[in-house]
């Protein structure tokens, strides 16, 4: 079977119900989101400067999704750095290259945007995960935290 390939835009109101549908896969054990609350973040994220929410549609459909924020910064000479988050594909569309492209295409505009570095952060342990990310570019030569709240 040939590959779909992928076409990469960014998020429309109209793909909030594959953006959340892509969501549930990445995170099963969450609670829905009520639809009301969900178009409102989604406009707060796309009315959000700096931030953007790239889909990848593969036949049109909901393929794969990621996050990227760029971040105002007064050190490094005043360079914005970024963050990429909730990088997610479709489970019927894994292992096509979907994420990479993705992963690529918000790491460019990182860079067209001037940023100094993009980071991304996972809580995967799965060696595969760690290799995919590794594979895409990064390297893991930091030590990251969080704080949850209770």
């Amino acid at each position: 079977m040939a590959p779909v390939p992928l076409a990469i835009r960014t998020a429309e109101p109209s793909d909030l119900p594959g953006l959340l549908a892509l969501y549930r896969e990445l995170n099963p054990a969450d609670l829905p989101i009520d639809a009301e609350i969900a178009k409102a973040r989604f406009e707060t994220i796309a009315a959000h400067p700096g931030m953007q929410l790239f889909i990848g549609l593969a036949d049109e459909s909901p393929a794969a999704s990621v996050t990227l924020v760029i971040i105002p910064n007064l050190t490094r000479g005043g360079a914005p750095y970024a963050l990429i988050e909730n990088v997610v594909t479709a489970e019927r569309y894994r292992k096509r290259g979907y994420a990479g492209a993705l992963i690529a295409h918000a790491v460019e505009t990182a860079w067209q945007d001037g940023c100094y570095k993009v980071m991304l952060l996972t809580g995967s342990k799965d060696p595969a995960t760690l290799r995919f990310y590794e594979n895409c570019g990064f390297v893991s030569d930091k030590t990251g935290y969080q704080i949850r709240r209770p």
